[in-house]
């Protein structure tokens, strides 16, 4: 187990240094606290021309010990409405599950994390879930209704979150 914390921890310290060297449009990143390489501070910039235009929204991206051969988890602490964010922040995208068969058979195995997927790979599927939410198998059941339903209360409500994180600027 050492020796996989420590290939995930030389892997996780070349990415950071990757994106300080080459920053990425749509987002930065950074270490929570430098002693810990395993957690990640992340924040994205809304997309241009969608509904989340001109938001800054923070997350917390947490790699466990066998990354890259396991997936981290990523959650969003601004507050967020989205289809695909569970109401506690955690991001729920198809690159995000555990290699392998779809228990449940929504995703074929191509769709889910391979150890091929970086940082920045991850941060720029969030910036397109942002762009273009996915209301057929939502982990927010109550965003992904009023998304399909009522789409000007849905806008209102995103518009009103979109302000709130500029003023935390």
């Amino acid at each position: 187990m050492a020796a996989t914390t420590s290939q995930a921890s030389l892997l996780l310290q070349k990415q950071l240094r990757d994106l300080a060297k080459h920053p990425v449009d749509g987002f930065s990143a950074g270490l929570v606290d430098d002693i810990n390489v395993f957690e990640w501070q992340v924040t994205i910039i809304g997309p241009p021309d969608t509904l989340y235009d001109g938001g800054y929204f923070n997350a917390i991206m947490s790699f466990p010990q066998n990354y890259p051969n396991s997936p981290p988890s990523v959650r969003f602490t601004s507050e967020m409405w989205h289809p695909n964010v569970y109401p506690d922040g955690r991001v729920c995208i198809s690159i995000l599950h555990p290699p392998g068969e779809d228990p449940n058979g929504y995703e074929l195995a191509s769709e889910r994390w391979t150890p091929v997927h970086t940082v920045e790979s991850i941060v720029l599927s969030i910036i397109s879930m942002l762009s273009s939410p996915n209301d057929e198998s939502p982990a927010n059941i109550e965003a992904a209704k009023e998304w399909r339903e009522k789409r000007e209360d849905f806008k209102k409500k995103v518009r009103r979150i979109v302000r709130k994180s500029q003023e935390m600027l």
